[in-house]
């Protein structure tokens, strides 16, 4: 496993949920975080000051990512702040409710761009930087890929695109850059969910349990570390898939 402290990421979407505690969790091991947010500022403020007490460096930067010239503006601003980048960690995503019937050129768009072209524009701005450091990505897929479900069907095919992007990208990239991606589950459900509810989910889950953000985190802690795995994803959901 490689050392990751003193390494440099930039983590996007890291203002809230899974991102912040990606970030959070790269923190509390010596890295360096360029905290991504594009409206949850003040989310990106106080995970910038938790790494930051942790004793890393952090810094808040926002963005579009829709706006590819700003996706890779995100890139060029972090390797500028930090003189290089080791590690790209593409989190932020459109997770977006949508039945069949209205899924429309914008509803489309709005996921494909920012679950799809963006982690492309981002990944091919930071290979220079990353080819130096020999670095590497991780990208935030999802489960879906595996057991798909209504009314996501936008988000769900962009993030099934995003897995095999990501082997494409290995392929790419490979020797001096690893590629690798994380496939979360059941992870934080929304806070208005019944109990009833819950249990019902909980009784899906063969481990027993809703997943957390911090298992997420845990699973890209992993590969950023992990010097000889590249075009694998890791699923982070306690079984579900397998029923």
């Amino acid at each position: 496993m490689l050392d990751l402290r003193g390494k440099r990421a930039l983590v996007t979407g890291a203002g809230r949920r899974v991102g912040a505690e990606i970030a959070l969790a790269l923190g509390k091991i010596g890295c360096n975080v360029a905290v991504h947010y594009q409206h949850a500022a003040s989310g990106a403020t106080a995970v910038c000051e938790r790494i930051q007490l942790s004793g890393s460096e952090a810094v808040a930067l926002q963005a579009d990512l829709t706006d590819r010239a700003a996706a890779r503006g995100l890139v060029d601003r972090a390797v500028e702040i930090w003189d290089g980048l080791d590690l790209l960690v593409l989190s932020a995503a459109n997770y977006e409710r949508v039945p069949f019937e209205a899924v429309d050129d914008a509803a489309w768009d709005r996921a494909l761009a920012l679950n799809l072209s963006a982690p492309l524009m981002m990944a091919q701005r930071a290979t220079p930087a990353l080819r130096t450091s020999r670095g590497s990505i991780v990208l935030v897929t999802c489960t879906s890929r595996l057991a798909p479900y209504r009314d996501y069907l936008a988000y769900q095919t962009s993030k099934a695109a995003l897995h095999h992007l990501m082997r494409l990208l290995a392929l790419e990239l490979a020797p001096d850059v690893r590629v690798n991606a994380v496939a979360p589950g059941s992870v934080m459900p929304p806070p208005d969910w019944s109990a009833e509810q819950l249990a019902a989910l909980v009784d899906q889950i063969p481990l027993g349990r809703v997943g957390s953000a911090r298992d997420v985190a845990d699973a890209v802690l992993y590969l950023a570390g992990a010097s000889w795995v590249t075009g694998t994803e890791i699923v982070v959901d306690g079984g579900r898939v397998l029923r």
